[in-house]
């Protein structure tokens, strides 16, 4: 991505809609009068006296045990240095997003405008009060380490500087598997780091704490090796002062014979020739972002025996913060720790070390385009999108607060407890980044039918930028490229097609080919010669028959035209499936409890028996693309023959006993109502013979298109849900009709969708 585009893509991001990327969203109900004088007065004085007469009651009735303090003075941000408070906030409202969609923790961000150790303390030690755990942000050395040390011993709550200890507790556990790998001793091996800083010094302290010695430990700040005989040494780099050297050995010195490189400094500090002398099997932990101390590429070319993790998602081993601090504080505020301490952060490194030995689940394969990741070179820590990380290390990190004496609220039943972190966030957000990570694992090329068009222009701009996918826009060369400059958008790569303007002579022999192509599959149907070359000249038919020709590998249209005209010559040109009788549409909704498929949403007006049916089993199949088991309920008006003789009532009665007969071993059943089927408890209590007995449906099969389309409609515009569709499946090549008003977010979705169904195909 250019700087520019980066840039005003970033601005854009903040400021569209409510400025920020957080709000306040209430939890109980505040409909009516009586739900106000419950939340506020003269209700509310009851959970005060409570508290008043037992303090610990805070915990049960305000949010205190979920919520965390993200807090920052702004004298450390990202790689940006001092920039101030205001300035950092934005960094602290996303610490804030991703504490929240990876650990459902709440946070309120906290900027402070002050340098001062003792009012920076002073400030957070008054609003113990208010939170259940702080996080300390992007605050500058040495002042960081007084500060969180400080309010660890006087403050009751679990406190954490994610910038010291999140990089050390990943890379600790990328190291322990490393060492493993190539069989050599925490204890014995020469460990050069470079970097001085809060980073450097905590992870090269819970390195220590694995196991490794300090007399083989070399650190490097800005000015050279940390030695005594120095007289610059502030903070705490003095911990790791090794006179076993000479004060002037230089870096590349240093680094003959080490078995262990760690970055934590600047890009391209290191070059082929010095990491050639390293040991065998020598790792190399290249930790600079965006740019790392040397090249993943130039490592493995001078040193292809290595093992290298970068801060980069687009290599292997990325070393990645996330991995920690959302599952770190879940854990210690489910047993309400009074601090994170040395024992929890190694139940952090330990259970993401372990995690990354285990069999890889196979959505986590699928969003790598099926790489078949396992424990190696390559594979030393878990990836981001795991679903497993919240489940592992939140109570590796509980277990290590409960027996080190600091848990106050102990977990008694575990397999409990991980059956509700499993439903915090069900798979809200897993889905998305699935699809995303694995349509960037093979690029495929995608056709846009309606490229003359503002929001599709914007979305193809975040899919080259992200590399999601090949564009091919289709629409009048000028006019694209006005609208292009008119939005500051460019794309100097992507190839421009007109159909109704050919340009050149292997457009206009494609254009030939495509009309005898079309010719052929309609020429029974009552289709002209001419009838099929002037066919040819609209996006739509053009893009269906690239893709049918192999000229690109999906399409994405109906912005310009009616549902019903992109497809039509969807249908007529790749056709159905063999075997399908029904080409269907299925929208997901991205629920608090995990995404929740709907059908037929687009298509089909009547339906048999035999067809809901049929199409239930194209969704059956969607949904395990996705590795979700499907628990499927055809929903209607009536429960299990409460209504006698409505319609749709047997219609879905009929359509339920075809799916029983072909597949007994499916999680399937009807007639239902809707809420009985999003309700287990519900189901059990009434319904417990129902093959859905004990499962929350993820998957809803309605009688009709009307019903279909009214419900998602209804929920995708009352409600905070995300809503990704519709998607076409039973076509025999992948194309897909955006709904009418669809806007960057969902174009790029349903990219992602197209994408890994070529992918497949």
């Amino acid at each position: 991505m250019k700087k520019d585009s980066l840039k005003q893509a970033a601005l854009d991001y903040h400021s569209a809609g409510k400025p920020g990327k957080i709000e306040v969203i209430p939890t109980k109900g505040h409909a009516n009068q009586r739900d106000l004088s419950l939340a506020y007065s003269p209700g509310v004085a009851e959970p005060c006296l409570a508290i008043a007469e037992n303090v610990d009651d805070v915990y049960k009735y305000t949010a205190k045990g979920n919520l965390v303090a993200v807090i920052s003075n702004g004298t450390a941000v990202l790689g940006l240095g001092d920039i101030g408070p205001e300035a950092g906030k934005p960094v602290m409202e996303g610490k804030g997003l991703l504490f929240k969609i990876y650990a459902d923790i709440d946070c309120f961000d906290l900027e402070l405008d002050t340098k001062d150790v003792d009012e920076f303390v002073r400030t957070v030690k008054i609003l113990e009060p208010t939170f259940g755990g702080v996080n300390l942000e992007d605050i500058s050395a040495p002042a960081c380490f007084e500060i969180e040390e400080r309010l660890k011993k006087e403050l009751n709550i679990p406190v954490m500087h994610d910038d010291q200890h999140g990089t050390a507790i990943i890379s600790g556990a990328a190291l322990l598997n490393a060492l493993e790998l190539v069989d050599k001793d925490i204890s014995k091996v020469k460990i050069v780091v470079n970097g001085a800083g809060a980073s450097a010094i905590s992870c090269t302290r819970i390195y220590v704490s694995l196991g490794a010695k300090k007399e083989n430990i070399f650190m490097y700040d800005s000015k050279g090796l940390i030695h005594g005989d120095r007289d610059n040494l502030n903070g705490k780099k003095p911990e790791f002062i090794n006179n076993t050297m000479p004060a002037d050995t230089s870096l590349a010195d240093i680094l003959n014979g080490a078995d262990v490189f760690v970055g934590l400094s600047r890009g391209n500090v290191l070059n082929q020739e010095m990491i050639k002398p390293m040991a065998k099997d020598c790792i190399i932990f290249a930790m600079a972002n965006p740019t790392p101390e040397i090249s993943y590429e130039d490592a493995k070319e001078a040193r292809p025996d290595c093992i290298m993790a970068t801060g980069r998602s687009d290599y292997p081993n990325q070393v990645n913060n996330v991995l920690g601090f959302p599952f770190i504080f879940r854990g210690a505020l489910d047993v309400r720790a009074s601090e994170i301490n040395e024992a929890m952060k190694l139940g952090a490194v330990y259970a993401l070390a372990e995690l990354a030995k285990k069999p890889v689940p196979d959505i986590v394969n699928m969003a790598y385009n099926n790489a078949d990741l396992k424990f190696g070179k390559d594979y030393i820590i878990p990836k981001p999108v795991d679903p497993r990380l919240l489940t592992t290390v939140a109570p590796s990190v509980a277990k290590a607060a409960m027996e080190s004496g600091v848990a106050q609220e102990p977990i008694q039943d575990w397999e409990a407890y991980k059956t509700k972190l499993d439903i915090r966030l069900g798979s809200t957000n897993t889905l998305s980044k699935i699809i995303e990570t694995k349509a960037k694992q093979d690029l495929k090329k995608i056709v846009f039918a309606d490229a003359e068009n503002a929001s599709v222009l914007k979305a193809v701009k975040v899919v080259v930028e992200e590399r999601i996918a090949l564009p091919i826009l289709l629409g009048n060369h000028e006019v694209i490229q006005e609208m292009l400059k008119e939005y500051g958008i460019e794309l100097p790569n992507v190839q421009i097609i007109d159909p109704k303007n050919t340009i050149n002579d292997t457009e206009a022999k494609r254009i030939l080919d495509y009309s005898d192509l079309l010719y052929e599959k309609k020429k029974r149907k009552g289709f002209t010669y001419q009838e099929s070359c002037d066919a040819v000249r609209s996006r739509i038919h053009y893009g269906a028959l690239m893709v049918e020709n192999g000229d690109a590998d999906a399409m994405i249209g109906g912005l310009a035209k009616r549902f019903p005209d992109t497809v039509r010559p969807a249908l007529q040109i790749v056709g159905a499936r063999p075997g399908v009788n029904k080409v269907a549409g299925m929208h997901i909704l991205m629920t608090k409890s995990g995404p929740l498929f709907l059908a037929d949403t687009t298509i089909n007006h009547h339906l048999t028996a035999e067809d809901i049916a049929g199409i239930t089993e194209l969704v059956e199949a969607e949904v395990r693309r996705f590795n979700i088991e499907p628990k499927i309920a055809l929903v209607t008006y009536s429960n299990f023959g409460t209504v006698k003789n409505g319609e749709s009532a047997i219609l879905m009665r009929q359509a339920t006993a075809i799916l029983h007969e072909r597949h007994p071993d499916w999680i399937v059943d009807g007639e239902m109502q809707a809420h009985m089927a999003l309700k287990p408890e519900m189901l059990e209590q009434f319904y417990p013979f129902s093959k859905l007995k004990g499962h929350q449906a993820n998957t809803l099969i309605f009688p009709n298109l009307s019903s279909a389309n009214i419900a998602y409609n209804l929920i995708g515009s009352v409600s905070d849900v995300d809503v990704i569709g519709p998607v076409l499946l039973g076509l025999n090549k992948p194309i897909h009709v955006l709904q009418m008003g669809a806007d960057v977010r969902k174009i790029v979705d349903m990219v992602g969708i197209a994408a890994i169904h070529a992918q497949d195909k």
